[in-house]
């Protein structure tokens, strides 16, 4: 029987049938048996026999690709596909696809749950409360504030939204800009110098790609307000990490939420002990949700290429 590898931990957890989906397709799954993100080493020895894969964020690079010679198709748990070697696996004949739509509403739920946790301060007067100190904390509107978005897809596009229940002032910058959808909705189209000088607060929604790489670094964050939020729902790697750290410690900025980091988890655990910056496990789109909705199109995409790719 022709074996599945199946790596994200969320997959078919709210809905077993997928697994039996996936047998009744005549294949057997491959489980993620670490309890984690595989490291190369584990892909590399678990792909081996597999014709196909479900992949979250775990590697799989070009040596990775190589190793599994009866690999046919490639189906991410997600829409970003940096962690996939896409020339290696064009090189093959091996088609790989995207559950696109599949989390984008969880994901700006919580890029906007961070944007008013940090801008309210709910954890440190949380924490304040259970050590019985009652007194007041001052913190900052969200309402008729503004917010720069970076990356305006299907992510970018329902923050925008949210933010103007909110009556915020949007504004955005993205290579491919949606016209009718930033007039219907009030987004202003901007640079981003002006962007990180202006906004009250900024969510990122971009790919990691070479030229977004540290796309905020050192410049960009002596750009931003002494009250300025900051936060990425989207990929590590898009922030300097160490320089965001700096800037945190320094209260340069007001905050940051953080759902992916460079490294995960992150080697400085100097970022444990700061109280004005929100940490995630890259957690943005596990609702049940999104969960089955990434589970069914991941499925169904591999099923449908590894039909058409034999």
């Amino acid at each position: 029987m022709e074996k599945i590898l199946v790596t994200p931990r969320s997959y078919g957890k709210t809905n077993p049938a997928l697994f039996e989906q996936l047998a009744e397709a005549g294949y057997e799954v491959v489980r993620n048996d670490v309890g984690g993100i595989f490291t190369k080493e584990q892909m590399i020895e678990r792909i081996a026999p597999c014709v196909g894969v479900i992949i979250g964020v775990d590697p799989m690079d070009a040596d990775v690709i190589a190793a599994a010679p009866k690999l046919r198709a490639i189906s991410k748990y997600g829409v970003g596909v940096d962690n996939i070697d896409l020339d290696a696996a064009k090189a093959r004949g091996i088609p790989v696809s995207r559950a696109v739509g599949a989390n984008s509403e969880a994901v700006a739920d919580y890029a906007f749950a961070l944007m008013l946790a940090l801008s309210r301060k709910v954890l440190p007067i949380d924490a304040k409360c259970r050590k019985d100190d009652w007194s007041k904390v001052t913190t900052l509107d969200v309402s008729h504030k503004t917010l720069g978005l970076f990356g305006m897809g299907a992510i970018g596009k329902h923050v925008a939204r949210r933010a103007q229940g909110f009556s915020m002032k949007i504004m955005a910058y993205d290579v491919y800009w949606d016209e009718a959808f930033s007039k219907e909705h009030g987004v202003v189209r901007a640079e981003p110098e002006e962007i990180f000088k202006t906004c009250d607060f900024i969510s990122l929604h971009l790919p990691l790609l070479p030229q977004t790489r540290n796309f905020i670094g050192e410049k960009e964050l002596a750009m931003m307000k002494p009250t300025a939020i900051l936060v990425n729902t989207a990929r590590g790697g898009l922030i300097d990490d160490a320089a965001l750290l700096s800037a945190l410690k320094e209260r340069r900025i007001y905050g940051a939420g953080l759902d992916a980091f460079a490294q995960e988890p992150p080697e400085d655990k100097s970022w444990y002990t700061l109280d004005n910056v929100i940490l995630g496990s890259h957690c943005a789109a596990s609702t049940i949700g999104a969960t089955d909705n990434m589970g069914r199109i991941a499925t169904e995409n591999l099923l449908r290429d590894l039909a058409a790719n034999k």
